[in-house]
């Protein structure tokens, strides 16, 4: 810098006239203040600057020809780089078209320096060329202004330099904002010589000896603590916030990193629910937590706006104190519902000192940045307060944002909201979003997408590898006008430095259109992609109310101005790449291929204003009903006063299980049953739940036999929940059922979602239900739906039953039954087909059956999937005149069935499609939207309970479809919860047709038919299923089943036994070895005469308890036994030296493997099989290999044979004993803190019982035998089992987890040693080859993370051994 000075000491003494003098004065005196970026527009007046600016060496210069795009390009700049831009324009209006950029910079503290070239005074108000007043030209806008003198040698040029450093000092001290400086030029405006005097440059010596500012102004920081009237002040303020029982942390628009990290801590300390505006970066967080559960959790409201769409939540919702720091908030309803809480303390943190009060109810008005703001109060204690009123709102808010995902979701077109809700996703980390005005930026507020399911957990975010918390969102809200918002992005662009993302409108495009001319040659900035919404006009006016009394010609020309102007054809004038989307995926395209480019972009969205305002109306009457529901179902739940925990009614007792065994009239439809058999049952369990105040509530698990699940693999995940399910709390939120219960699954039970069987978790869900509407006194249907006056509807509300026919006979037969479930009083029937040989005889049977019943019986056919296309078709043919309501699953291939519904005309169902329902069911269905599809059948206990079920449900009556919902044979308990049930969604489909003004159909008749077959049943009292006195149908009176289900008892003739759960039996066994003598702490589950044993060993840090859940659940079919390894949990290593000895004994996997073959004695006489995870996983293998006498098989988990290289065993090594040292030195909270925090347990973090697991490793007492036990037992100091892998001779399952992508690499090395070993062998088997096995949704624990996959893994390998080792043994006895 300082060679610069004096190269510009010199080329200041060789300037040709007086005017370079100044204005390379100027350029200078900027570049020394940091403002380096000129926007240059030509003319001849501003010249001088020009050129001093353009030949400067250390500054950037932009040029446009339009002073307007020019001006918001700067103040762009501004706001990416946090410096002002520098302005330089010629004399006339050339200036006047500074002044809406000026307006947005100066309501919006943005930083911004004019220079504006004007006449000299003797051309003043002469008649001269493009000279107009320039003094005081934008009023009050700026905060300086100072028009210098013409540049003359008479005036020391010193003037030149405090006049623009005072101006620059005006410029970036609070409240920032623009200033002008006017420049008066006489000629000579080139470089043409004329005399100057050097006197000028009198004291300036100094100046152009350093690199430094003439003029350098100091500010004192003082904190909020220096000032007498300050500190009473403050300590007011923060009496209000301790004395806060419902506070409000509202975030407003934020422009730093730094602000945006102290508003999150600042949200952490104070415990409050958080409302972030669009434009705080914290509206978008990318930062993602799988349902989290921690006290340090930050609670954001993102959908308050929807919510209060709700007068009855407007009646709520009321805060006593609230913070807002930053600017102005985008939400009308919500600054709406601030002033209804009036008077409420209105605490209100800007640097600026301006009032940004419109409604006139700020209490306290503090000027100071965020960051002295939250430093002050992180200083004080606040109280923490558990608020029930908290999770309320939270609750309240994901069923709003469920809502508006959904609605979203399943709109077919490509709507304005949809880029609102998708824009997050195409943001990476280091990129920002530049948002317009109008509907743009207001869409985005109330739809945008956050990937933190809302709550964020400070832990998460502080160890988060991401480098910051939200996406920086920026937008012209200064004066919110539509000019200059592209002129502005592409400045932001510059001044930031990312990637930027621009979301604006057609209007707003149009209007700055010359911004185009900018953006091309894009200087030193990183590709833009501009997305541009084209409703063809200004579509925010269709929202307002002016749109409902005005004529549409009027509102065309005059309001949404609309045109046809080709966006298209614009870009190609400019050379911009341009892109025309009208679809979602025709917009995800190429928003990832923007990504990928290297060039700037536009992407043209195609929209309507009249389909615009008609979705906005669903949003906005769909999101009021969510509030509604999900208020009224929370606020009728009571929670007593001894729950201190937040959000949770009681907790669970216990769980236990009955298997009952009932008799049916005939076998089920569903069933591949001998027909000549004389009796038929079906098996299920009957779940009795019970709360701790002594409610009881029951459910049903009864898989469908020609599903995946069996008896065994639900009793299994069933013994699994007895035991992790004792003392979980029940949430408040359950009976939301929009994601309530896969979240309250994941935190609570620590079980992925969908891990849990469809029918387990059906069961499950059904319990908890009937159990807290048996707490609350009322009913199911009123636990789920409330808000309406359900009891007195119930009370003459009757659900159709349709009944179901077999029909294997010949088509007269099947027509007999048919007409006597019609003279029964049944208005629908279902009809198999697909069971004849010969679709033409179903065909018969079909037409036979409408001849005999009439045309006003609704006739429906279910196929099952039985045919081909061919042969569906074939049958379509014949029944097109059988009026049918529709065909259930009429192909086998599902990729057919729109192309069914095309070619034969039919409707069409779907059933076994839905019960492959994924992670993302409406992605799934909404390849079924097509209109020939008219119902979705829905059997709860196949797709996996009521909450997946209503959600099927809600999609399709939000299509126009029919929901239909089914039973699969279970018993009359399921049946009378299906009842209740498929009354909810007739309710719920009323809800939807008022929304989507769809006219409302008759009721439907739902397949509970097959209660007819229940000979026998597990209620004591049969269902109320009868023809109803006034319609004449069969059904099932609302009312009445509700009281048979409160009065539930189960019918104990039908129980074959009940389950409460294994007992655990804890004891030690001493086992002496070599210079060691251990006392082993086994815990042991299961039959004490089962042969079949399996011991398993857990991990450095673990203990047997970590296998206790996994053990119990396969203890029906085996002996469990986990050990506390050496040095771990209650396992004691004893020396058999002296102490001195201690520290030169050395433990290794080699010692720990023969101990535990010596234990294998006493536990059993026979071969057991070994399950190992990790440490625990080399141990496995390694008596695998040399104790096959005792090993009958091995399951490796996220285990390794060791290193093969030398050189990595020892790194590894003195990697180990270093760690070891650490713990003995440091102890075990810093060790784990260190341990946990590497990338192999980046999954396991994310888990929601990370913290109890973490917990129970801190119970270790003997922190020496850990130390010893990680540097002995070390990788590094294993000697490598890989050739010993290849002499494998019994068989192994390689378990590992889908994300632990360096144990699959392990995993699948050791799979081709031995396979490549084994390649030529015979056997007839295959026992020896190993088998390798990932788990879905986990990382290296395994175990810990998805257990209900591991545990049908083991179940199934197990089954193998047993199956081996019976052939052995009749090899052995031939």
């Amino acid at each position: 810098m300082l060679d610069h000075a004096s190269e510009a000491c010199c080329s200041l003494l060789d300037c040709a006239n007086i005017n370079e003098v100044w204005a390379s004065l100027i350029v200078e005196e900027c570049s020394r203040l940091g403002l380096t970026y000129f926007c240059i527009a030509p003319g001849s007046r501003s010249s001088p600057l020009a050129i001093a600016a353009s030949t400067h060496p250390l500054t950037t210069c932009i040029a446009c020809f339009d002073e307007r795009s020019l001006a918001f390009h700067a103040v762009g700049y501004a706001r990416g780089s946090h410096r002002p831009a520098v302005v330089i324009t010629s004399s006339g209006t050339a200036v006047s078209n500074l002044l809406p950029a000026v307006v947005e910079a100066s309501q919006d503290f943005v930083p911004l320096l004019l220079l504006t070239a004007d006449r000299p005074p003797e051309l003043q108000n002469a008649g001269a060329n493009q000279s107009i007043n320039q003094v005081n030209h934008f009023g009050s806008f700026v905060r300086f202004f100072f028009s210098l003198p013409a540049p003359t040698d008479n005036i020391p040029a010193r003037m030149v330099l405090t006049t623009l450093d005072s101006a620059v000092h005006w410029s970036t001290s609070s409240p920032y904002g623009p200033v002008h400086i006017n420049c008066p030029f006489r000629e000579p405006l080139d470089n043409s010589p004329s005399k100057w005097m050097l006197s000028c440059l009198k004291g300036l010596d100094k100046w152009m000896s350093s690199a430094e500012p003439f003029t350098k102004y100091i500010q004192m920081q003082n904190s909020l603590a220096c000032y007498e009237n300050t500190v009473i002040s403050m300590k007011q303020v923060i009496e209000i916030i301790q004395q806060a029982k419902r506070g409000l942390l509202l975030v407003g628009a934020i422009h730093t990193e730094d602000e945006i990290w102290a508003a999150l801590l600042l949200a952490k300390h104070l415990n409050w629910p958080v409302v972030a505006d669009i434009l705080s970066g914290l509206r978008l967080r990318r930062l993602s937590s799988y349902f989290p559960k921690d006290e340090e959790n930050v609670l954001f409201i993102d959908h308050l706006d929807h919510a209060l769409l709700s007068d009855f939540v407007k009646g709520w919702v009321r805060f006593e104190v609230v913070i807002q720091i930053g600017s102005r908030i985008t939400s009308k309803r919500i600054s709406q519902m601030l002033e209804d809480c009036c008077p409420c303390s209105y605490i209100l943190v800007d640097n600026h000192p301006c009032r940004h009060d419109p409604s006139h109810f700020v209490s306290h008005r503090v000027q100071c940045s965020i960051l002295q703001f939250v430093d002050s109060l992180n200083k004080v204690q606040f109280p923490c307060r558990s608020s029930i009123w908290c999770d309320y709102l939270g609750a309240l808010d994901k069923m709003v944002a469920r809502d508006i995902s959904f609605q979203i979701h399943v709109e077919n077109s490509l709507t304005e909201p949809h880029v609102a809700h998708v824009i997050s996703g195409a943001l990476s980390a280091g990129s920002a979003l530049f948002i317009g005005n109008s509907m743009v930026i207001r869409d985005a507020d109330m739809y945008g997408y956050s990937y933190d399911h809302h709550i964020h957990r400070i832990a998460d975010i502080l160890n988060s590898e991401h480098h910051g918390l939200g996406i920086q969102v920026v937008g012209n809200r200064g004066a919110s006008g539509i000019d200059g918002l592209l002129s502005t992005a592409i400045g932001f662009a510059v001044g930031c430095n990312k990637r930027i993302l621009c979301v604006i409108g057609d209007v707003s495009f149009l209007h700055d259109s010359n911004g185009l001319s900018i953006l091309n040659p894009r200087m030193s900035r990183k590709p833009m992609t501009i997305i541009v919404i084209n409703n063809h006009g200004g579509a925010i006016f269709s929202l307002l109310p002016i749109a409902d009394g005005t004529d549409q010609r009027t509102l065309n020309q005059y309001f949404y101005t609309s045109h046809n102007i080709s966006i298209q054809k614009l870009c190609m004038a400019h050379s911009v790449q341009h892109s025309h989307v009208k679809t979602k995926m025709e917009l995800q395209d190429a928003l990832v291929a923007s990504q990928h480019q290297k060039t700037d972009c536009v992407i043209e969205v195609e929209s309507s204003i009249s389909d615009n305002a008609i979705f906005h109306s669903t949003l906005r009457k769909s999101g009021c009903q969510a509030a509604d529901r999900a208020l009224s179902i929370l606020s009728r739940l009571s929670v007593p006063y001894s729950v201190s925990d937040r959000f949770f009614l009681c907790k669970i007792l216990k769980m236990e299980y009955s298997l009952y065994r009932i008799e049916l009239s005939a076998p089920p439809t569903s069933s591949s049953v001998d027909h000549d058999c004389n009796k038929f049952h079906k098996e299920g369990y009957i779940l009795s739940l019970s709360l701790e105040d002594g409610s009881v509530g029951y459910g049903e698990v009864a898989p469908l036999e020609i599903h995946k699940e069996n008896l065994l693999d639900v009793e299994e995940q069933l013994q699994f929940l007895l035991h992790v399910i004792k003392g979980t709390k029940i949430s408040l939120s359950l009976p939301l059922m929009s994601g309530s219960f896969s979240s309250w699954i994941w935190n609570n039970l620590g079980i992925p979602e969908n891990s849990i069987f469809p029918s387990v978790r059906c069961g499950l869900e059904m319990a908890i239900l009937n159990a807290i509407a048996e707490r609350q006194g009322c009913s199911l249907l009123n636990i789920i739906q409330p808000w309406r006056e359900t009891e007195k509807i119930c009370e003459k509300s009757n659900v159709k039953i349709c009944g179901l026919i077999d029909s294997t006979g010949t088509p007269a037969e099947v027509a007999v039954i048919a007409s006597a479930l019609v003279e029964e009083g049944f208005s629908a029937l279902k009809l198999k087909v697909a069971r004849r040989i010969d679709p033409i005889q179903d065909a018969a049977a079909i037409q036979e059956v409408r001849k005999k019943v009439g045309r006003q019986i609704e006739l429906r056919v279910d196929a099952n999937r039985n045919w081909s296309y061919e042969e569906a078709i074939r049958f379509g043919s014949l029944v097109k005149d059988c009026d049918l309501q529709y065909i259930e699953e009429p192909v086998q291939d599902e990729n057919d069935i729109i192309k069914y519904c095309e070619e034969s005309g039919l409707p069409v169902a779907l059933d076994e499609t839905i019960d492959k329902i994924c992670e993302n069911p409406l992605d799934m269905l909404m390849k079924y939207a097509h209109p020939g599809i008219v119902a979705v059948v829905i059997k709860p206990s196949v797709v996996g309970g009521f909450e997946r079920a209503a959600l099927i449900a809600q999609w399709a009556h939000r299509q126009g479809k029919m929901a239909v919902v089914s039973a699969a044979f279970e018993s009359g308990l399921s049946l009378l919860t299906y009842i209740q049930f498929s009354y909810y969604l007739e309710l719920q489909n009323a809800d939807i047709c008022g929304v989507m003004n769809y006219k409302l159909r008759p009721s439907i008749a739902h397949g509970l038919g097959t209660y007819q077959w229940l000979k026998q049943d597990v209620t004591t009292k049969p269902l109320e299923i009868r023809r109803h006195p006034h319609s004449g149908f069969m059904g099932a009176s609302v009312a009445d089943n509700i009281q048979l289900l409160q009065m539930f008892q189960i019918n104990h003739n039908v129980i074959y036994r009940t389950s409460t759960g294994d007992q655990v039996h804890r004891y030690n066994l001493a086992v002496s070895s070599m210079d060691f003598t251990c006392s082993i702490k086994v815990h042991e589950v299961g039959e004490k005469n089962n042969d079949n044993v399996v011991i398993f060993l857990h991990g450095f840090l673990g203990t047997g308890e970590d296998w206790i859940s996994i053990m119990k659940a396969i203890s029906g079919s085996a002996r469990c036994i986990s050990i506390d390894l050496p040095g771990h949990g209650g396992s004691k290593i004893q020396n058999c030296g002296c102490e001195e000895a201690k520290e030169e004994a050395t433990l290794s996997v080699e010692m720990v493997a023969h101990i535990l073959y010596k234990l294998i004695p006493d536990i059993t006489p026979k071969k057991v099989a070994i399950v190992g995870y990790s440490m625990g996983a080399r141990i496995a293998l390694r008596m695998a290999l040399r104790h096959s006498d005792k090993v009958s098989g091995a399951v490796i988990i996220s285990g390794s044979p060791g290193l093969k290289d030398g050189q990595e065993r020892k790194i590894r090594q003195a990697r180990d004993f270093s760690r070891s040292r650490t713990l003995m030195d440091y102890g075990l909270q810093l060790f784990l803190d260190s341990w946990y925090a590497g990338e192999l347990w980046n999954s396991l973090r994310s888990h929601s019982r990370f913290k109890e697991i973490v917990a129970s490793r801190m119970l270790h007492d003997d922190v020496y035998s850990l130390a010893k036990v990680l540097s002995d037992l070390s990788v590094g100091r294993q000697m490598p089992l890989w050739e010993e892998l290849k002499q494998c001779n019994i068989p192994l399952l390689l378990m590992v987890g889908e994300k632990d992508k360096k144990f699959q690499a392990i995993a699948e090395k050791m799979y081709s040693e031995i396979c490549q070993f084994e390649k030529g062998k015979e056997d007839d088997m295959g026992i020896n080859v190993p088998e390798i096995v990932k788990i879905p949704n986990c990382g290296h624990a395994v175990h810990l993370e998805n257990p209900l996959p591991v545990i049908g893994e083991l179940r199934r390998f197990l089954t193998k051994l047993r199956k081996f080792s019976t052939l052995e043994h009749t090899e052995n006895m031939h």
